[in-house]
């Protein structure tokens, strides 16, 4: 089986650097520039910023006047500061780091108050741009966005959203419109915030009784990276579409790694127009460890990497030339990144791997419904050999599926995702 992880697994103690905090996360700005993450000193643990955009990346100690507790969190800001967020019962206090000499500089932000029992608020990833960052208070009732950097004067509380909230990915280049997954009625559903006018609207409902969630998106492709158990009922599986595309959402087989836990993490960016060309970073944890996988619609297979010693498993960035980033620790190299380069893309021998824009005739959707496979973006429909083969294994992947119209009464009936063009978010962002 596959455990498609919607959280990011906790990381181990080896896999994020020798003095790493277990748990903690390595933030990235969204342009790659600068990382920011919790380093262990002693009992103790204190930030650090990384530099990525130099000749050699580099790391700043940020340590405060005491030290940082259980829960604290770190984010890189597009200039170079570092906020933090330090959680002290029902009140959360925000604050810009940046280094000083031999010091520490703070300015205190403010800070937002969470009296209702159960909520939990946490840092959203870096906005695009990084001169802004948000947090989602998740309540069991509802969850609110803040925006607690960047304003004109404190945390701002911008949207409230019902419904038991968690997840966040950007959709656009501004920083504007924020996807949650929302569960409400005892079903996950990912709906758009519109953070400029606090608009909530719905994005992505695959079947009305899945749980639909998702993971990461590209605003320059319109590439979405989504959880459902649509396909396989009860277990959750990835799935690939493209926001504002006529076509539905397909569940590759390939991205089944038996008895793991598949995560993705980074979408190429740059790839306009062919979002099936885009190359995506996956985090895989097994029995035997954590390793890197990349992926791309088009070439319908996964390839297995290692992961550079101490890497801080999770963190990564493309470059729009295909090269994967993977930010690492080790007592040797205290700030360390490896450089992975991925071949250019190569469609399948015998497969369409058309553009799934507009150009897209929709006879790939009909043929893969009917033949029980994956079909590629605007394609014929199947793999080569008629199966798309997991890892270890050859099974077909689940039906794919098509328009209703285009499904004939012999057809086994499978999960049938609504195009994403029909969710009011394809109406708003073109691809």
């Amino acid at each position: 089986m596959t455990a498609c992880a919607t959280e990011p697994p906790s990381t181990p103690p080896s896999a994020g650097g020798a003095d790493a905090v277990p748990g903690a996360r390595c933030a990235i700005t969204a342009d790659g520039a600068y990382a920011a993450r919790l380093v262990r000193d002693g009992d103790s643990c204190f930030p650090e910023r990384w530099t990525l955009d130099g000749p050699e990346p580099y790391a700043v100690p940020l340590p405060g006047s005491r030290p940082e507790r259980p829960g604290t969190e770190v984010q890189p800001m597009g200039d170079g500061r570092v906020l933090i967020h330090r959680p002290a019962e029902h009140r959360h206090a925000f604050a810009l780091l940046y280094p000083t000499g031999p010091g520490t500089g703070e300015l205190p932000l403010g800070g937002v108050e969470c009296p209702e029992p159960g909520t939990r608020l946490a840092l959203l990833p870096p906005a695009p741009g990084g001169g802004r960052a948000y947090a989602l208070a998740g309540g069991p009732r509802s969850g609110v966005v803040w925006r607690v950097a960047g304003g004109p004067a404190g945390p701002e509380r911008l949207a409230e959203v019902p419904g038991r909230c968690s997840g966040g990915v950007w959709l656009d280049g501004t920083g504007r419109l924020l996807a949650l997954d929302r569960e409400l009625g005892g079903r996950t559903k990912t709906v758009v915030v519109d953070l400029e006018h606090g608009e909530v609207s719905p994005l992505l409902q695959i079947t009305e009784g899945s749980d639909d969630r998702l993971l990461l998106a590209d605003p320059d492709s319109g590439l979405l990276l989504i959880s459902s158990d649509a396909p396989s009922p009860g277990q959750e599986r990835l799935g690939w579409g493209v926001l504002g595309s006529t076509l539905p959402v397909r569940f590759p087989e390939c991205l089944r790694v038996p008895e793991c836990a598949v995560t993705p993490f980074a979408i190429q960016p740059g790839q306009v127009l062919v979002p099936e060309n885009c190359a995506v970073g996956l985090r895989i944890d097994g029995a035997f460890g954590t390793w890197v996988g990349t992926w791309r619609p088009a070439e319908r297979r996964v390839r297995h990497l290692p992961a550079p010693e101490g890497w801080l498993a999770g963190a990564g960035v493309w470059t729009r030339e295909g090269v994967l980033r993977l930010p690492y620790a080790t007592q040797a190299t205290p700030c360390g990144v490896a450089d992975l380069t991925v071949p250019p893309c190569t469609a399948p021998d015998g497969g369409a791997g058309a553009a799934s824009g507009a150009g897209g005739t929709g006879a790939g959707e009909a043929g893969a419904a009917h033949g029980g496979t994956d079909a590629a973006p605007g394609g014929t429909g199947a793999a080569p050999g008629g199966t798309e083969a997991a890892p270890g294994g050859t099974g077909a992947a689940p039906g794919s599926v098509a328009p209703v119209a285009q499904r004939e009464p012999a057809v086994r009936p499978v999960a049938r995702p609504v195009p994403l063009q029909q969710a009011p978010l394809g109406r708003l962002v073109t691809n």
